[in-house]
C-alpha cells in the first residue's frame, strides 16, 4: 500500500500540480481539471493555487536570490523542507496564478481551512481498505516518502546529474530522481523548455508522468500535450562553443496572471 499510494500520488503531483497547474502543458475539461488539484492536495503539499503560484516564481527566479527554494543561495535543507515548513512564504501569490483563480472550486480548495479535506479523504480511504495499518502505511508512510521524493526536485535536482542544456539556473538531470519521481528527474530539460508535457526529450529518458498523459489523451481525458519544437532541442547544448541564441518562445515562460 505504501509503494503503490507514493507512485500513484507522485504520478499525480507530476501530472497535476506540475504539468499541469504550474505549466499548463495539456489541456482538460473542468471536471478532470478539479479531480486533479483533489488528488494532488491528498498529498499534503497546500492547496493548488499556492503550489502553482509557488512554482511559477521559482522559474521566474530559478536559482537567484528571489528564488525561495534555492539550494545554491539558501542551502540544500532549506531547499529541500525548510522553504514549505516555515512561515514566509504561507501567502498564495495570487497575482501569478490569475489563470487559475478565475475557477471558484478551486479558490475553494485553496482555502487553508479546506487544503486537508482532500488528504483526510485519502487517510480515511486507506483506513476503510487496510484498517490501521492502511492507515499507517497507506497515507502516513507513503506521504512522507512523497514529500521527500517530490522535494528532491528543488534540492538535489539543482546540485547532483548532469547539464544537456545552458540554463541560466543550475538545473540538472538525473536518471535516479526520475525514476523516483516519475520522470521530474529530467530537470535541466524541463527549465530548458518549460512548458512541455514531456520532461524526458529522449526516448531513454524514463518519464512514467508522460507515459500516464498520453494514455488519459488516448481515451479523452486530457489533450493537445505540449511538445518541444526540434528546433528547441538543438540550442544551448552543453559544452558550449559559442554563444547560442537563446531560445525563449512565450509558450515556454512561466503562466502569469494574464496567461
Amino acid at each position: 500500500m505504501a509503494v503503490a499510494s507514493y507512485f500513484v500520488r507522485m504520478v499525480v503531483v507530476t501530472a497535476g500540480y506540475h504539468r499541469y497547474f504550474s505549466h499548463r502543458s495539456f489541456k482538460t475539461s473542468r471536471g478532470f481539471q478539479f479531480l486533479l488539484a483533489f488528488a494532488s492536495q491528498s498529498t499534503v503539499q497546500k492547496g493548488v493555487l499556492w503550489w502553482a503560484s509557488h512554482h511559477r516564481w521559482h522559474h521566474k527566479h530559478s536559482d537567484t536570490p528571489e528564488d525561495v527554494h534555492s539550494a545554491q543561495q539558501l542551502g540544500f535543507w532549506y531547499a529541500h523542507l525548510g522553504w514549505i515548513l516555515g512561515p514566509d512564504n504561507n501567502a498564495t501569490r495570487i497575482e501569478l496564478v490569475g489563470d487559475l483563480a478565475k475557477y471558484p472550486e478551486l479558490r475553494f480548495l485553496n482555502r487553508k481551512a479546506i487544503q486537508l479535506l482532500p488528504a483526510l479523504v485519502y487517510a480515511l480511504a486507506c483506513l476503510a481498505l487496510g484498517g490501521l495499518h492502511g492507515l499507517v502505511w497507506g497515507f502516513f508512510v507513503s506521504t512522507v516518502l512523497l514529500w521527500h521524493g517530490t522535494f528532491t526536485i528543488n534540492s538535489l535536482a539543482h546540485m547532483l546529474g548532469r547539464r544537456r542544456y545552458a540554463t541560466s539556473d543550475d538545473s540538472r538531470n538525473s536518471l535516479a530522481l526520475a525514476l523516483l519521481t516519475t520522470g521530474e528527474g529530467w530537470h535541466n530539460n524541463h527549465h530548458h523548455y518549460q512548458s512541455s508535457a514531456r520532461q524526458g526529450f529522449r526516448w531513454w529518458e524514463v518519464d512514467v508522468t508522460y507515459y500516464v498523459l498520453r494514455l488519459l489523451a488516448a481515451v479523452g481525458l486530457v489533450w493537445d500535450l505540449r511538445r518541444v519544437p526540434p528546433e528547441a532541442l538543438a540550442l544551448d547544448i552543453v559544452p558550449e562553443t559559442s554563444a547560442p541564441k537563446r531560445f525563449r518562445p512565450s509558450d515556454a515562460r512561466p503562466m502569469t496572471a494574464e496567461g
